[in-house]
């Protein structure tokens, strides 16, 4: 499975594609820097119209732009709400937890996943877009599951 790498470990800067043409659009500056690289499966659409999202756990420096080929180890459920509180709906954009192929076993524990949950929590503190909650850690077959079901047609 093919991930277009969009944000860099290490960076402050969301980068902001046309997910179908893979064509940057432009940067905005976030409150936390993101701890893993972080992109979107290709030829997928979630339920927010965007591609599916994917935090890749690797050491490695990847690329803005760059194509990495990845094991799925999980999936991190998040729910996002308008800050408008007319509006009562909970958007679902979940987030796939995957590995570089052959590049070892790194541990999915406890410690990475409150990493992942407090980046998400407060990554838009200071754009203040939406309201993110968090839901479970799911399997590797959750995960499986949900990619199949955002697959484009």
């Amino acid at each position: 499975m093919k991930v277009f790498i969009e944000n860099e470990a290490g960076t402050k800067l969301k980068n902001i594609y046309d997910e179908k043409k893979l064509k940057f659009k432009k940067s905005i500056e976030v409150s936390r820097a993101y701890p893993y690289p972080y992109g979107f499966i290709l030829n997928t659409t979630s339920e927010d119209g965007d591609n599916v999202d994917v935090f890749v756990l690797t050491k490695k420096h990847l690329k803005r732009g760059e194509l990495v080929d990845i094991e799925i180890i999980g999936l991190m459920e998040q729910f996002e709400k308008s800050w408008d509180e007319t509006k009562q709906d909970e958007e679902i954009d979940h987030n796939i937890i995957a590995r570089l192929r052959n590049d070892g076993k790194i541990e999915f524990d406890n410690k990475v996943k409150n990493e992942l949950r407090e980046f998400v929590l407060h990554v838009f503190d200071n754009i203040r877009i939406h309201k993110t909650r968090i839901g479970e850690f799911r399997d590797k077959e959750v995960a499986i599951t949900y990619i199949e079901a955002s697959k484009d047609s």
